[in-house]
């Protein structure tokens, strides 16, 4: 079988963020056509590696090869032009323009007279979502489509710029299961237009029913790349998890057993809608809460987290009547919940790792009834290096990936008065965004 030719390649590509090593030597290959999945754990430098591609970040050192194109710096106006496009896994859209007005958005059809040519777009709209083979009204607001329909809206902008690299990134995380396999039929039908995927994601079965090829990368390096028709699952998890599944399960098995019942959830009943639902849970046990949308797996969980009433049942905690009036009361009883959306409910986004971090520790970090910096870091630093977190500075202001301590970063982008590039910022919701009179491009913060 002939090799198909790489649209793009990356070879030796170096990058530091304030000393720490990110990236080291990693290279890369994208053929013309193909679904090449790139996986690797938090941390791996996947998405740093995408945004150097995409010009985002600049690179240490290394080249960059698109189609017969060779570069050692590309920004992000020359990785539009060379046919780069990313899809975020958070969306870049306005959900109360139309979805026209979203794939033109920054890159608005002008008419002779320089008024903004409405039925040019509309047409041009049409065009690449009849390519796109999906029935979609390209003159609803976005805000009142499904979730899978702003993903549609999403690959429409990027292939009105002309993309013939697409970079999936997490697209499925939002999307229900027909909304998944829906979005498996654009995909198949984008490559077999000949436009090449670079789809970076953590499950399984989507890449083994999506991709063809496979790069693993691990604490910034290369592990391995494979063909998927010639690497095993268990292959694949090791290298993401970084140890062997075999060893994992026999350690989990002699080092945990099953204890006695811990929580007793009996006929339990919100104000949120749940209705006479009854389980345990075991010492050492993983329980599943599976159902479908809307079945009320979320409203349990907030339920015994103190978060929504009880009206009836009971819970049992340890043996003991537990009845959380509060999330504080629940903390207080050794409950912890992970919600599901942790950027609203979980983090305060505008505040350190460190912060974080401390957030529902504050009382151990106490000296003489004031808060200890010295405690306060010694809990972070012991949480970061118990749970391999990545972090630049745990004491940034900012927990997102750029934050306001690195825009100097962004002054990459600007080249003097003459430059188009644009760079704002909301203040109520902190984003930005880079325009070079042809598409807003956001910067991932």
């Amino acid at each position: 079988m002939e090799t198909q030719a790489s649209v793009v390649h990356m070879e030796h590509i170096h990058k530091q963020f304030s000393g720490v090593s990110v990236l080291n030597d990693v290279s890369f290959d994208l053929r013309c056509g193909e679904v090449h999945a790139l996986a690797g754990g938090n941390g791996a430098g996947k998405s740093t590696l995408m945004k150097i591609l995409q010009g985002v970040y600049s690179l240490d050192s290394g080249t960059i090869q698109i189609g017969k194109e060779q570069f050692t710096s590309l920004s992000i106006e020359a990785a539009r032009k060379a046919g780069i496009g990313m899809v975020f896994q958070e969306f870049s859209l306005v959900p109360t323009m139309s979805v026209t007005q979203n794939i033109f958005m920054g890159a608005e059809m002008l008419d002779n007279c320089r008024f903004l040519d409405k039925k040019g777009m509309r047409r041009r709209a049409k065009q690449i979502l009849e390519r796109l083979g999906v029935n979609l009204d390209q003159d609803a607001e976005v805000g009142s489509l499904a979730t899978g329909y702003w993903q549609l809206t999403e690959i429409a902008k990027a292939l009105r710029a002309n993309a013939r690299v697409l970079i999936l990134d997490e697209p499925t995380a939002s999307l229900s299961t027909a909304e998944t396999e829906r979005f498996f039929d654009l995909v198949r039908h984008l490559k077999n237009e000949g436009i090449s995927l670079i789809y970076i994601s953590h499950r399984m079965d989507e890449i083994r029913k999506i991709a063809d090829r496979i790069t693993i990368l691990r604490n910034g390096t290369n592990l391995l790349t494979s063909d998927i028709a010639d690497i095993s699952d268990e292959e694949i998890i090791d290298g993401i998890v970084g140890q062997h599944t075999e060893k994992l399960g026999k350690h989990r098995q002699q080092e945990s057993s099953i204890g006695e019942t811990l929580l007793k959830v009996t006929d339990l009943s919100t104000n949120k809608g749940i209705r006479h639902v009854s389980f345990e849970v075991r010492g050492g046990e993983i329980v599943g809460l599976a159902g479908l949308m809307g079945s009320g797996r979320t409203e349990v969980t907030r339920a015994m987290f103190g978060i929504d009433r009880i009206t009836s049942g009971t819970i049992e905690l340890n043996g003991r009547p537990y009845a959380p009036k509060s999330a504080k009361d629940a903390m207080s009883h050794a409950v912890a919940l992970v919600p599901e959306d942790r950027r609203e409910q979980g983090l305060v986004v505008s505040h350190s790792v460190r912060d974080n971090l401390t957030l529902t520790r504050l009382n151990e970090c106490r000296s003489s009834g004031l808060l200890s910096t010295r405690k306060i870091e010694k809990i972070a630093s012991d949480l970061i290096r118990r749970f391999s977190i990545k972090v630049d500075d745990q004491a940034a202001p900012d927990m997102r990936e750029a934050g306001w301590k690195h825009l100097e970063r962004l002054g990459e982008h600007y080249e003097g008065a003459g430059d188009p590039t644009l760079v704002f910022f909301s203040v109520e919701e902190p984003e930005a965004f880079i325009c070079n009179h042809d598409e807003w491009v956001p910067v991932e913060l």
